[in-house]
């Protein structure tokens, strides 16, 4: 079992284990030690989102990597794709962004990245798992004011906006008017830059004043309504949410809907079947996306895998099977000939990409996605115990699979990065739905509830 590492680096609230100073300092440790095989002096990049606690972190890392016999490189506020992409450019040794994506401001993470630019394998986290461990039972972290701080590199913002412009050639957004949510994160560091290259006269750029406590806070990813509502108020064309840390996207389109990562998949593995890019005519999903994505696609004569849910388990199969396109429900679009990580602002420009080329509206594109009703259901738990050792839990899941048959998918998982059991339910009949997945969220309530 894994004691610190979850689907997305190591995630906690800060200041608290795993996320306490001793810790974080035995992080930078055992990474500049687990990379002294590779080179005498390692060479680490760090990126950080805009949360309160992202600088003392930063610090305390830094101390660690340093104390191990590392050199570091701060990128300051970055997107965590820009950080894979920099340290795969650079040729770093490995790429460190601080940031827990979507979460409330409270909560932190450290995400590493390999010096190919993709997440660290699950047996390479757990063996870097063990170092710090080891080195957290003994170190003894510095006082933070006695850290020499680094300072940042302003100019790998500029950078990246130039690497994501260069990947859309020819894209010109003249004419047409867009809203942005940047979620008060990451995003915002980058996209004034790199909107404005592409003629973005139009376009409106909401939540960019981060204040480190309002990081996704009534705004992002998780609050997709509010840009669909802004799409509406300003007469536009197109909406996008991007997240803390700017690696995943949702869109909206002129009519105040929103469009989830499934219609993304649809839109982008229409166009690029159409145009030969789409190998093998096969799209890697995961559990959570719906049955009518499955169905749309299969339409067009694509295939859809599904993956557990994770962006690292989605690309693993995709690299598994040669797929061009994969992705999650929630935003996370990969698309491994571009970039070796989901990137929202990518997935943002294929899009629109898409749209200027078509000449037709995201509406339209995806008007044929008849999405089966689905529900999910969060359950705080105290321990993420097995559930098939819970008779009752085991009953209710066992009653929604036998109702449901054809008709439906029942998906029961714990979150990577909270502590959360997880109910989804998928039916033809919504009464149907919301009776099974009440039922299953009781049963864990009552079995594994706070």
């Amino acid at each position: 079992m894994r004691k610190l590492f979850g689907t997305d680096g190591i995630r906690g609230i800060a200041g608290q284990p795993p996320l306490d100073e001793r810790t974080v300092y035995a992080v930078g440790l055992a990474l500049a030690h687990s990379l002294r095989p590779l080179s005498i002096t390692p060479r680490v990049l760090i990126g950080r989102d805009t949360r309160e606690s992202s600088g003392w972190i930063l610090s305390m890392l830094s101390a660690g990597l340093r104390a191990g016999g590392a050199e570091l490189v701060s990128a300051g506020v970055l997107p965590t794709p820009a950080v894979a992409y920099l340290t795969r450019r650079d040729n770093f040794h490995v790429g460190v962004v601080i940031s827990a994506s979507h979460n409330p401001w409270q909560d932190n993470g450290i995400k590493l990245f390999g010096s190919d630019g993709f997440k660290l394998a699950d047996e390479v986290e757990v063996a870097i798992e063990e170092i710090i461990l080891r080195h957290a039972s003994g170190a003894v972290a510095p006082s933070l004011d006695t850290i020499t701080p680094i300072p940042d590199e302003p100019r790998y913002t500029d950078e990246y906006s130039h690497f994501l412009h260069g990947l859309v050639p020819g894209l010109r957004l003249d004419g047409r008017r867009i809203v942005i949510d940047c979620a008060h994160g990451a995003a915002g560091a980058v996209a004034p830059t790199l909107f404005s290259a592409i003629g973005g006269d139009d376009v409106t750029l909401l939540y960019t004043s981060p204040t480190g406590r309002n990081i996704n806070d009534h705004c992002g990813a998780l609050h997709p309504q509010i840009v669909a509502a802004a799409v509406v108020e300003h007469g536009a064309q197109l909406g996008i949410t991007l997240d803390g840390d700017a690696d995943r996207c949702l869109l909206s389109g002129a009519g105040n809907n929103v469009i989830n990562g499934d219609a993304i998949l649809l839109l982008c593995a229409r166009d690029m079947q159409a145009r030969g890019l789409l190998t093998g005519n096969l799209v890697v999903a995961t559990t959570m996306s719906n049955m009518g994505l499955e169905a749309a696609l299969r339409r067009s004569g694509i295939r859809m895998l599904r993956a557990a849910v994770g962006d690292r388990y989605v690309l693993e199969l995709m690299r598994r099977h040669d797929a061009a396109l994969g992705g999650e429900q929630s935003g996370h679009i990969l698309f491994p000939h571009l970039a070796t990580t989901g990137d929202g602002l990518l997935t943002a420009l294929v899009v629109l990409d898409i749209l200027v080329r078509s000449g037709r509206s995201i509406e339209e594109l995806t008007a044929d996605l008849e999405v089966y009703p689905q529900t999910i259901v969060n359950v705080k738990v105290r321990e993420k115990l097995p559930l098939e050792g819970f008779p009752a839990v085991v009953a209710a899941i066992s009653a929604a699979e036998a109702a449901l048959q054809d008709s439906g998918r029942v998906v029961i998982r714990y979150s990577g990065t909270e502590a959360l059991a997880r109910v989804m339910i998928e039916a033809a009949d919504e009464a149907t739905m919301r009776h099974h997945a009440e039922s299953i969220a009781s049963a864990i309530r009552a079995e594994l509830g706070i």
